[in-house]
């Protein structure tokens, strides 16, 4: 059979748009036949109505509707009229997103979403999706946000899929975002090291371990990591033998929120950031304007204040649990401590993080994201 290439009569939409989408415009819009797009795409016509159906019986989820009633408005026909009378799917009818940008927010969100216990929560009245998680506990902390342009995307890629619905409507990683996020994890390696680690992209998807590369005074080195469990996630579920948890909440959301800012602060053109000179102060006033959005450089500079409130030795701790995921043991041996002294250090900086976050912006800010 030849291959698919969906050339749609929309030219307009984005090249991120999925095949089967624009099949499903195609055909909903433009009003041709399942047999007309098949001959146009060298298919079976039962090929492109099994499509067409899937996204014709999602339209009950709001944020693949509002995606796709937002790129049927894409030729501009009301273009102000639209914007007032649904103004939370004008950014995807801006047609301001690329592949880069999708791909850069799906490796930060996603990877929360791959978190046990972890949602994309949306509401009608909401202008972001807020990724939350849910503890053992019962309790529940904000571990991320992003514009609800780019969770519309995610919906059209299915990368999420409905887990709750409702007036808050509760999204969760389907099996095509993990595979997605592995393979972002994949190719992100992949280009630090050269063309030759392509063929590895798909194999990755398969893994639950992943790695990345941080700058360290010695030069660049690769950990790894668990792609679905934070090392401060695994504390904060442990108690001593008098039976409290190592890590209080307070504590945990406090490392989660350090991890949320070090995630945003990676969206600049800095991702090689050497973080650990911050420790030193060798990097004051590195943070002039340059043209970046006020995300990533609001979130970098609370990054660097966190990380010089907390000095050396509390903040080497805490930036490599809390932002770069290394273990605690690893981290024990990198910087010389004995053994089974990590924790104790981490719970340390923790707590005085918490008094930084309180003291600096108080208990309610700054929003992420």
């Amino acid at each position: 059979m030849t291959q698919m290439q969906n050339p749609s009569l929309r030219p307009d939409l984005p090249a991120w748009v999925p095949g089967a989408v624009r099949l499903y415009l195609d055909h909903t819009e433009q009003g041709l036949s399942f047999r007309a797009i098949a001959r146009r795409d060298g298919c079976h016509a039962s090929t492109v109505l099994r499509q067409v159906r899937r996204y014709e019986g999602r339209r009950d989820d709001p944020l693949l509707d509002e995606a796709l009633s937002a790129l049927v408005r894409a030729d501009g026909e009301t273009p102000c009229s639209a914007m007032k009378e649904d103004p939370m799917s004008a950014p995807i009818r801006h047609q301001t997103l690329d592949d880069k940008q999708i791909a850069r927010e799906g490796l930060r969100v996603l990877r929360r979403l791959a978190e046990p216990g972890s949602v994309l929560a949306v509401a009608p009245d909401m202008e972001k999706a807020v990724a939350m998680r849910e503890f053992p506990d019962g309790r529940s902390a904000r571990t991320g946000v992003v514009d609800r342009a780019f969770a519309q995307a995610f919906a059209l890629k299915d990368w999420i899929s409905i887990r709750k619905a409702g007036r808050v409507t509760s999204y969760e990683l389907s099996a095509v975002g993990r595979m997605a996020l592995k393979r972002m994890l994949e190719t992100e390696e992949g280009t630090k090291q050269g063309l030759a680690e392509a063929p590895m992209v798909f194999g990755h998807q398969h893994r639950e371990w992943a790695e990345r590369e941080i700058a360290t005074e010695e030069g660049p080195r690769r950990m790894r990591y668990n792609l679905a469990e934070s090392p401060v996630a695994v504390l904060g579920r442990r108690r001593d033998k008098d039976g409290k948890v190592f890590l209080t909440p307070e504590l945990v959301d406090a490392a989660e929120r350090l991890r949320e800012d070090y995630e945003l602060a990676q969206m600049g053109p800095r991702v090689a950031q050497n973080w650990e000179r911050f420790l030193t102060g060798s990097d004051r006033g590195g943070f002039r304007s340059d043209g970046l959005a006020e995300g990533p450089r609001a979130a970098r500079d609370r990054v660097a204040a966190a990380l010089r409130d907390l000095g050396p030795g509390l903040g080497d701790v805490a930036l490599r649990v809390c932002c770069f995921l290394e273990g605690i043991e690893a981290a024990e041996r990198r910087m010389g401590w004995a053994a089974r002294s990590g924790k104790i250090v981490l719970r340390i900086a923790l707590m005085r993080l918490r008094r930084h976050y309180d003291e600096t912006y108080g208990r309610s800010g700054p929003l992420i994201g």
